[in-house]
């Protein structure tokens, strides 16, 4: 099955250090992501100003104006599975969004991520939305971000994870989000996201938000290879800060992306 390769080299969603550079990552990640899959790549135009925090959002008239309109606009009709490349994980709202719309409650998300993204605007430390993401994606937390409809509780899993606020350990322990693979089983289709920073930073030295003890490229492909078997409806890679150079190596990474999503 073909798929659509969908550039949005959004910033606003994080606010780190190496935020600025997320755009560049996104365009160097989405270049090489054509040449290793043979697909063209669709850029959704995303504005580079930020805006203030709002209601504990960093930028949060950028993200709910023109960023998302675009994005909802180059997701009308995509015919078939969709990789959206990032920028920061904020991305992933809408793509998953659209997905848990057109598939129903039995979506289940197999999330590759350092960090679990479950925090609301009232328990983030930073304002920053990628850290909100997940949680939005549970229809919580603020209600311009909140999808609807919802993934259902106990559908995402965590893979990866390794840096959690108190707010999400919280909504771990009640079941939103799992940390066991095996709640995948029975999942009618699966959306795949893979926030770099999933990586160990020495293993890749592009990340906009690196953490220690992370996982080798080889781990990280092993484990897409592993949801062989799932119906695949979608995938993001986000978080790229890398520069053409950096991000060769991750070509068999978009390599394993590629396989799952033309074997749907």
């Amino acid at each position: 099955m073909s798929f659509l390769i969908n550039a949005v080299p959004q910033r606003q969603g994080a606010v780190g250090p190496r935020s600025a550079q997320l755009p560049d990552g996104c365009l160097a990640l989405a270049e090489l992501a054509g040449h290793v899959l043979g697909r063209p790549v669709h850029h959704v135009r995303q504005t580079h100003s930020v805006s203030e925090v709002d209601r504990g959002v960093s930028s949060r008239a950028v993200l709910t104006g023109p960023n998302r309109a675009a994005q909802l606009a180059a997701l009308e009709a995509p015919g078939g599975p969709v990789l959206t490349i990032g920028g920061d994980c904020g991305v992933e709202l809408v793509p998953i969004g659209v997905a848990r719309f057109r598939y129903g409650p039995g979506l289940g998300v197999a999330w590759f991520d350092a960090h679990a993204d479950l925090n609301t605007a009232e328990s983030s430390p930073s304002g920053a939305f990628h850290g909100m993401v997940l949680r939005s994606l549970f229809g919580e937390g603020d209600p311009e971000f909140a999808a609807d409809p919802a993934l259902t509780p106990g559908n995402v899993v965590l893979a990866g994870t390794r840096v959690f606020d108190p707010e999400e350990r919280a909504a771990v322990a009640r079941g939103l989000a799992v940390t066991s693979v095996d709640a995948l089983a029975g999942m009618e289709k699966l959306y795949v996201h893979v926030d770099l920073d999933v990586l160990d930073p020495a293993e890749f030295a592009g990340l906009d938000y690196p953490e220690p003890d992370g996982w080798t490229i080889e781990r990280l492909v092993s484990s897409l290879d592993a949801l062989a078997a799932y119906d695949v409806v979608g995938a993001g890679i986000t978080e790229c800060v890398g520069t053409s150079r950096q991000v060769e190596v991750l070509e068999p990474v978009l390599a394993a992306i590629g396989r799952l999503l033309t074997s749907a």
